[in-house]
Parts: structure tokens; C-alpha cells; sequence
């Protein structure tokens, strides 16, 4: 199926931007190569040089975990490529990089890419809410629950759950299990098992190394804030006020692709570390385009840059955002709830 190319000034309309991207869809092996080493090669080196400090007593080694969740993040972002089949043109190379990548960031890489699939075919569909999204209730259903349930809600949401607690179950509890995949039969079970025995292995040779202390010290930190700073960065692409829900015939994937995802336009040095992850709106358009060709399809469509944006300080105030009105067609938070109740 083909769409009309949107004209320069056009208003953004959804479906035709479709035939207009899929000319950014093909990876440069090269470029796909180069990024994976200055992401991997950065990490191990400050890795070791925190390892080795902190076994000799040199405390400072714990500052090289900030940098180092930089790089893990990117790491993340390129298992996330991985998992679109959009980072090398052979799947099978898309797959071993992804699940290698997967023991680092503590995320099975075949478990983890169903869930984003559904993600994907899911996004701002009321209907279909439930695996690989932040829960999100409508204002109606949020004061049609018991108090005790509206209790649980607004826990979950806040931002001490979301992204200080959340992130830490997530990565090292929950996806030691395929949960919601359960019963999806073998290949989940084997996902979450393989990863796990790999990075049992990893935690093993790392404490018969360096020791117990100075691999946890330098390991856990840095998977914890990498894992703060991803559900933060997924959390901002779709929980932002004018974001898009529907239900329905009134839900289409190109529509909430382009307005349910937002543009969290950074500053350049943070695009870099997320690799263009901010870019949303266009990867949910289409999500072959491998990251390091996100920027281009800006420069190139300037008409695209002004959807959903959000920059580094609107995004601060989403974090107030927690139920969708389907009145004014716009999340609010919570007391905004209450006093249109």
C-alpha cells in the first residue's frame, strides 16, 4: 500500500509519512559496527578501571558508574535496535547481538522483543492496554474503583515507584521470569532461563576477579541508574498531556504512532547517549529505521520536528500526568481528576 507524500508545510498527516520513511529504513553495516564498539568499548573500559579502583580501596571508583550507565543506556538502545531487526540487514545478526547485549542490561532479548511488539501494535489503544506500557486508567475508571484500588493506582504512579523502585524490580527481579508470557510456551522460558544462566556467569567470573564487593559495587549501580533512566526515557515518549488514546474504529497504529509518541527533543550530548530514542514519533512510524539515521529523517522533514515535542524541561512536568480524560481528550494528574469529578 502506498500514501500521498506529504508536501513541504502540509500539516503532518499520519499514514503518508509512510512511503516517505521507508527510504531510511536500510542499517550501514559500517555504521551499525562502529556504534556498537564505541557504546561496548567505553563500558567494559570504565567497568574495569571501577573494578580494579575499588579493589586497591580507591572509593572514587564508584563515580566511573555514572558514566558507565550512560553507556549501558546506549548499549540498551542498540538490543532495542536489535529487536526491530533494523541495526544489521541479517536477522540472525540482529538476534546474537541483541542477546548478547541482553545479559549486560539484564533484559532477555526474545522475551523482551514480544512484549515490545505488542507494545508497538498496542500503543494508545484503550482497548488493548496491557503488556510492554506504563498502566495508564481513564478518569472514569480511576474514580470508578474502591478506594483501596485507587490506593494501589496512585502508588504505582508515583515517582518513587515509577522510577526508584520500578526500575530495580524490573531489570534484576522481574525479568528473571517471562511473566505475562507464562504460558506462550518454550521459547520465553528459554529467553529468560539462558540469560539468566549467562549472567550468572558473568557475576561469577566478575566476583572470582575482583572480588565479591568490587564487582557488586561497580555492577549494581550502574545497572540500577541505566534502568532508572530507561523507564524514564519510556515513560516521556507516551505519558506526555497531549499524547493520543483512542478506542475503537476511532484508534489507528499510524495516528497514535505519530501522536501518541512523543519528540523529546535533548540537548545533543543526551540524543548521543539515548541514540535518538527521543526521535519517538518516527520510530513508532516506522520502526525499521536503525537510530543513527533518526536525525537524518528530521533534517531531511523538518515538518516532523514540531509533533509531540517536548523538551528537557516540559518533561518534568509529566511526571504529575496519571489518567487519561477522555473529555478533553488530554492526560491530567490526579487532582485535576478530583475536581472535575
Amino acid at each position: 500500500m502506498t500514501y500521498p507524500q506529504p508536501q513541504l508545510g502540509s500539516p503532518p498527516d499520519a499514514a503518508s509519512w509512510v512511503r516517505v520513511l521507508a527510504r531510511y529504513r536500510d542499517p550501514d553495516m559500517r555504521r551499525s559496527v562502529w556504534n556498537l564498539v564505541i557504546t561496548a568499548a567505553p563500558l567494559a573500559l570504565l567497568w574495569l578501571l571501577a573494578w580494579i579502583a575499588l579493589d586497591r580501596g580507591h572509593w572514587w571508583g564508584l563515580v566511573l558508574t555514572v558514566p558507565a550507565a550512560a553507556f549501558l543506556v546506549r548499549l540498551f538502545m542498540i538490543q532495542h535496535d536489535c529487536g526491530h531487526r533494523s541495526f544489521f540487514r541479517r536477522p540472525g545478526a540482529n538476534d546474537w547481538v541483541g542477546r548478547v547485549i541482553g545479559v549486560l542490561t539484564l533484559t532477555p532479548y526474545e522475551y523482551w522483543r514480544r512484549n515490545h511488539a505488542i507494545h508497538h501494535a498496542t500503543s494508545g489503544d484503550l482497548d488493548r492496554r496491557g503488556l510492554g506500557a506504563v498502566e495508564t486508567l481513564t478518569v472514569r475508571e480511576y474514580l470508578a474503583l474502591p478506594w483501596y484500588k485507587r490506593l494501589r493506582y496512585r502508588l504505582y504512579r508515583h515517582p518513587a515507584v515509577l522510577f526508584g523502585l520500578g526500575p530495580t524490580y524490573m531489570f534484576v527481579l522481574q525479568q528473571r521470569l517471562p511473566v505475562g508470557q507464562m504460558r506462550a510456551g518454550w521459547k520465553p522460558w528459554v529467553s529468560a532461563m539462558g540469560t539468566n544462566a549467562a549472567v550468572a556467569g558473568f557475576v561469577a567470573g566478575g566476583v572470582w576477579l575482583f572480588g565479591p564487593t568490587p564487582f557488586l559495587l561497580a555492577w549494581l549501580p550502574t545497572v540500577v541508574l541505566a534502568g532508572t533512566v530507561g523507564i524514564w526515557l519510556f515513560y516521556v515518549q507516551h505519558q506526555f498531556e497531549r499524547t493520543s488514546w483512542a478506542r475503537g474504529e476511532d484508534w489507528t497504529l499510524h495516528e497514535a504512532a505519530l501522536h501518541g509518541s512523543s519528540h523529546y527533543d535533548l540537548p545533543p550530548f543526551l540524543r548521543w547517549f539515548t541514540a535518538n530514542i527521543g526521535v519517538h514519533h518516527v520510530h513508532h512510524l516506522n520502526s525499521r529505521i536503525p537510530f543513527y539515521r533518526l536525525g537524518e529523517v528530521l533534517r531531511d522533514n523538518p515538518q516532523l520536528e514540531a509533533v509531540g515535542r517536548l523538551t528537557l524541561r516540559d518533561s518534568f512536568r509529566c511526571v504529575r500526568l496519571a489518567l487519561w480524560d477522555e473529555t478533553r481528550q488530554r492526560l491530567v494528574g490526579f487532582r485535576e481528576a478530583r475536581a472535575a469529578a
